[in-house]
């Protein structure tokens, strides 16, 4: 017998999901168009968008923030002179300033950790998420006995920019914590990338990443405690991004394999 599925019913399934998601779902239409309510809320969310891409990183605040936790921290620039250069050349957001570079050459104790907060392409998604990360992060690879660097704050940065500080600084991983591009569903979202004996010309298939951190996404604790899981793998096998994903695999493999029926 076919069932009837009566328009209260289809209702209440879209209400279900509206509930769950930030997905812009269950419009509405008037016409051959969307609600006035519903082009508002894009028109809005496509604006909030933009703002986030050009929005500066307060370093002011972040210093603050940081410092109150008595972290060390260093803030260095990339050689996008500023934003409008940064969006319009991606390929100086990857690389230092002369002025930066020569700051993090002064001689330090190589660290097994270095963390950058860079503001990509939301600095607000920076501002929101990454010391909420820190927080739980930082105490997490301390307590395996990892020495951590200064935290590095990085505008006008690209993911990249992360390898040439932990070249430079010798670091065996390089953390960064960077603004993802805006959606129109979330403008603060964080992403984490990690990447194993960081350098120069390091490919992104060579990192690993953690994605979609925010207050409706991934929280800032799941964050953190995968980040970490991924270090002591990274330690483990020597490697990061493809490689160390096939390397899991692998382990994984061998470990479940049953030897007393062999």
């Amino acid at each position: 017998m076919t069932s009837i599925v009566t328009h209260n019913e289809n209702f209440d399934r879209w209400a279900a999901l509206c509930r769950n998601t930030r997905a812009r779902v269950a419009l509405g239409r008037v016409g051959f168009g969307i609600p006035i309510k519903a082009n508002l809320a894009f028109q809005a969310a496509h604006a909030s968008a933009r703002d986030a891409v050009h929005a500066e990183l307060h370093v002011s605040f972040m210093k603050d923030a940081i410092s109150s936790y008595g972290w060390q921290m260093l803030s260095v620039q990339s050689a996008a002179a500023n934003r409008d250069v940064y969006l319009k050349h991606p390929e100086l957001g990857r690389s230092l300033s002369e002025e930066s570079k020569s700051e993090l050459s002064a001689p330090i104790v190589a660290p097994d950790i270095v963390i950058i907060l860079g503001d990509g392409l939301s600095s607000t998604a920076v501002e929101h998420n990454a010391i909420a990360v820190l927080e739980v992060l930082k105490p997490k690879l301390e307590s395996l006995g990892l020495s951590i660097g200064p935290i590095i704050v990085a505008t006008q940065a690209r993911v990249a920019l992360a390898d040439q500080i932990g070249e430079i600084l010798q670091a065996r991983v390089a953390i960064i914590l960077i603004g993802e591009r805006p959606g129109l569903s979330a403008v603060d979202s964080l992403g984490l990338y990690l990447t194993y004996e960081p350098r120069v010309g390091r490919v992104d298939s060579e990192r690993n990443c953690i994605s979609n951190v925010h207050i409706s996404g991934l929280s800032s604790e799941a964050a953190a405690t995968q980040a970490v899981a991924l270090v002591n793998q990274m330690l483990l096998y020597r490697c990061s991004g493809v490689e160390l994903n096939r390397n899991i695999r692998i382990g994984e493999a061998r470990t479940s394999i049953d030897y007393s029926k062999t």
